[in-house]
């Protein structure tokens, strides 16, 4: 009998979501979604040390802005909480006592000075990673070397001990991920990782394996870098003797810098002005400000799309999907082993056919919350119809604006290049011509009505339109470029277009 598809997205709260975790969440998401199964949230706080306050709010936040929220998690509890790892520390103790008894892992009562001095030991003997393993454990201060008497009498004193696993000397530990096949290590190159902490508190690896259990995670998709933890993992669910249940490992591949050297990281995002979390973020130690994609102007659905692609493909050479459409073509099957180059410019695309894709009123909308900032005030209707001109300019709403200024400001300067090439006598007599007709029109001045006129104008002083358009919209927006003139024209009115060109008359001067 197949059991109800589980899987969970588990981050710790040190910080902002990096676009990694994002991508980690929305796969865990789409195949929850594809399966009919449920996607869990797990806050992964045991090291109270790296515990940063805000960054779980944070958390919950981007979650909600991209419309992927868990089905369970500490803000929507189901039946298998706490989801707080911090919550549920007393049950960790009992189950690494466990093994214990078993005879998989033991006490271990070395202090730092011991430890320290047993890796000198090793690099003066030139062992490459020096570690606390099945070899070095024989020299050590713990439950395997001491009398079974002294150990008791250390454990009833009170004295600082942590918990290791016992791993075996010779074996070949194999899992099969779902992404990468079958994933073989032998058990040499592993060392006997600490389970419980001397503060009582659990490692990782001890409690995301009793934690998975006990919420019936299914599958574990999680980044490439937890790959090397996947056998030590393996192991503890035998030795729990949970294996039957054990849930089904997918390593995603990396995320790598725009040169595909190395991973992605904050520092190359500074340097190359891009965001790599999912909303602004400040540290609240250092006060320090990183920017996120929701506030550089990134719409949530056109952001899932560019990440989605970010290591996964449709096999197909289909590009724009939908939440929904995400989650009927996905499989994990479909997601690569090789790292993925971030490219912001793709980014950038995906908003663009997003952006073009909204309507001129849901668009306006947008237009018109910039310009209440810059207490600017328009007809929604007007707000539309400047959106319909601009959006095919725009990467992102707020360039409706930015670039589209010249509809609300008469420009007070002019593009110096573009005044040095274009503004002659020509430009100036078919201006000139042009402002009298249109002082003198009182129809509606729509778009072939503005463009009827002007070429009236030019053809009465016998000068070719095509000469002199780019000194006419320099005249009306101050620029050499932009979009449909006649458009801006009829947008504008006659009063301030008639009013726009008198102003460049009297103010840009013909070179000699």
């Amino acid at each position: 009998m197949n059991r109800e598809v589980r899987v969970r997205f588990a981050p710790s709260p040190t910080g902002a979501l990096h676009i990694g975790g994002v991508r980690t969440a929305l796969y865990n998401y789409l195949y929850a979604r594809k399966t009919n199964g449920k996607f869990l949230l797990r806050i992964e706080d045991t090291d109270q040390t790296r515990f940063v306050p805000g960054a779980e709010e944070y958390i919950k936040e981007a979650l909600e802005w991209l419309g992927i929220s868990p089905d369970e998690s500490p803000w929507n509890p189901g039946e298998v909480g706490p989801y707080r790892q911090s919550e549920r520390k007393p049950m960790y103790m009992q189950y690494a006592l466990d093994l214990v008894e078993k005879g998989h892992a033991y006490y271990a009562f070395d202090t730092a000075e011991e430890l320290e001095a047993m890796r000198q030991r090793l690099t003066a003997a030139r062992v490459v990673s020096p570690q606390y393993n099945s070899i070095t454990r024989t020299q050590m201060k713990n439950s395997l070397t001491l009398p079974e008497d002294e150990v008791k009498a250390r454990l009833e004193s009170g004295e600082p001990y942590v918990i290791r696993i016992k791993i075996p000397r010779k074996e070949e530990v194999r899992l099969n991920d779902l992404i990468r096949g079958w994933v073989m290590v032998h058990s040499s190159t592993l060392d006997d990782k600490v389970l419980m902490k001397s503060d009582g508190m659990p490692t990782y690896h001890l409690a995301n394996i009793v934690d998975d259990h006990l919420m019936g995670i299914t599958h574990v998709i999680r980044g490439e870098e937890w790959l090397p933890s996947a056998p030590l993992h393996v192991l503890l669910y035998r030795y729990f003797g949970w294996e039957d249940t054990m849930p089904q490992f997918a390593h995603l591949p990396l995320l790598l810098k725009p040169d595909g050297n190395g991973k992605l990281s904050k520092r190359d995002a500074d340097k190359h002005g891009f965001p790599v979390f999912p909303m602004d973020w400040v540290d609240p130690n250092s006060g320090e400000k990183a920017m996120g994609f929701r506030e550089q102007g990134y719409m949530p659905d056109s952001f899932l799309n560019f990440l989605a692609f970010l290591g996964w493909n449709p096999g197909d050479h289909r590009e724009i999907f939908s939440l929904e459409e995400l989650v009927e073509a996905f499989s994990i099957e479909r997601i690569g082993k090789s790292g993925t180059k971030f490219d912001i410019n793709k980014a950038k695309w995906y908003n663009e056919q997003y952006l073009r894709a909204k309507s001129d009123e849901e668009l306006g909308a947008y237009l018109m919350a910039d310009l209440e900032k810059e207490g600017i005030s328009v007809s929604s209707e007007k707000a539309a119809q400047i959106a319909h001109i601009m959006k095919e300019r725009a990467t992102f709403s707020s360039d409706l604006w930015k670039e589209g200024q010249f509809m609300f400001v008469a420009p007070q300067t002019f593009d110096e290049a573009v005044v040095s090439k274009r503004w002659n006598n020509d430009a100036f007599t078919v201006l000139n011509t042009y402002k009298e007709k249109l002082s003198g029109f009182d129809g509606e001045l729509t778009p072939e009505t503005a463009k009827s006129i002007l070429e009236s104008a030019a053809e009465e002083n016998g000068i070719k339109l095509g000469k002199v358009m780019q000194a006419v919209r320099l005249a009306v927006t101050g620029v050499g470029a932009g979009p449909d003139l006649m458009a801006v024209f009829s947008i504008i009115g006659k009063d301030e277009l008639v009013s726009r060109i008198d102003f460049a008359l009297k103010n840009l001067k013909v070179s000699a």
